[in-house]
């Protein structure tokens, strides 16, 4: 009877063991795999770094990280989702989990990859890689996938995709790596909507017959400083910015168009919401007093949505992060109260908590 009362428990010790053992196995399997294939993710980053393509139009770094992971196995759709430069990679065996990957590729205008996408899209490899490898060796089942999604700079590539279910329907879970200056698990990064204003008035000369015109510049003037008192009232997490994208073509004619673009950013789309009516009178009240037609357009796309990070994913990841020798992360509330203040369309990407 002893004997029998003990093997349950010799049964859970087994079971453990063999657990830690296929742990161990797959922590050298994926080292090996990323160590044999670094020299070539070095060359794929600096390649996209010396190439950099703003969002909507990186067709090189879409041809060279589409070619490298069919040379590596996957099945790799192109155009996926209707944009000419997102992609899918997928490599199945068997049924199990659906793992997914995001790798992005845009750039900033006129000032490249400052944020640093060429290494978002090789850690992207490296991890899609990895895993494949695993799938080979038959230490799990299921599917990883990697999604190549472009334009994350004007916050609205994943959206597209999440649109079309892209995400939803292929993957469990969904994990990316973002460089910065700085260690951390837990990015606590804004909600973020933004829109371009229009004002219309009526041209004259300036110097001759000022009285005659409407003046638009005055009209993005006053709603430029509309905003600026209003942050006197603001929460501190809450952010609005913007530039004047036309504030008219000549001196001396009193200008009858201009036009802006601006951000609004949040700790939550519900507070977005808040911030779009106090917003929107800044500049309805500048069209009000300057005499001119306003049009304010939101973005189509919606809302780029603050982002969730997956407790157990972020909590393993930490682990493994100081294994590793990378030292420990900061508690997770100490993370997630500072303000970091840029947004991810990652947040997007399920709607829940299942991403990191």
């Amino acid at each position: 009877m002893i004997a029998a009362a003990l093997v349950p428990k010799l049964t859970c010790v087994l079971h453990h063991q063999a657990s830690q053992d296929l742990l161990v196995a797959a922590k050298k399997i994926i080292g090996e795999t990323i160590d044999n294939v670094s020299a070539d993710l070095r060359k794929i980053s600096i390649d996209l770094h010396e190439n950099p393509e703003i969002g909507m139009q990186e067709y090189h770094a879409h041809q060279v990280l589409t070619d490298y992971l069919e040379g590596q196995g996957f099945k790799v759709t192109r155009s996926a989702a209707g944009l000419e430069t997102a992609f899918i990679a997928e490599y199945s065996r068997g049924e199990g989990r659906r793992i997914g990957f995001c790798s992005e590729y845009d750039a900033l205008p006129e000032i490249g990859h400052a944020c640093g996408h060429n290494n978002i899209a090789t850690a992207g490899l490296a991890c899609a890689i990895a895993v494949k490898k695993l799938l080979e060796e038959g230490h799990t089942t299921g599917k990883v996938v990697l999604f190549g999604t472009p334009s994350e700079e004007p916050l609205d590539g994943k959206i597209h995709m999440v649109n079309k279910r892209v995400f939803q329907d292929n993957v469990d879970a969904c994990m990316m790596l973002h460089p910065g200056n700085r260690n951390g698990n837990y990015y606590s990064g804004l909600a973020q909507h933004d829109f371009i204003v229009e004002y219309h008035g009526k041209p004259a000369h300036a110097g001759g017959a000022p009285w005659n015109g409407v003046n638009a510049l005055d009209a993005i003037c006053q709603a430029w400083v509309n905003v600026g008192l209003l942050r006197q009232q603001l929460q501190e997490s809450d952010r609005v910015h913007g530039i004047i994208t036309n504030g008219g073509q000549a001196a001396n004619v009193v200008p009858d168009y201009t036009s802006g673009k601006f951000y609004v950013r949040a700790p939550s789309a519900a507070r977005i919401e808040e911030l779009k009516v106090k917003v929107e009178n800044c500049f309805k009240a500048a069209a009000l007093s300057s005499g001119c037609e306003m049009k304010l357009t939101w973005r189509k796309t919606g809302m780029c949505k603050e982002i969730t990070q997956n407790e157990l994913l972020a909590g393993a990841y930490g682990e493994y992060f100081q294994e590793l020798g990378g030292g420990e992360m900061p508690p997770r509330f100490i993370q997630e109260s500072k303000v970091m203040g840029g947004s991810t369309d990652f947040a997007n990407r399920g709607g829940g908590d299942d991403t990191f």
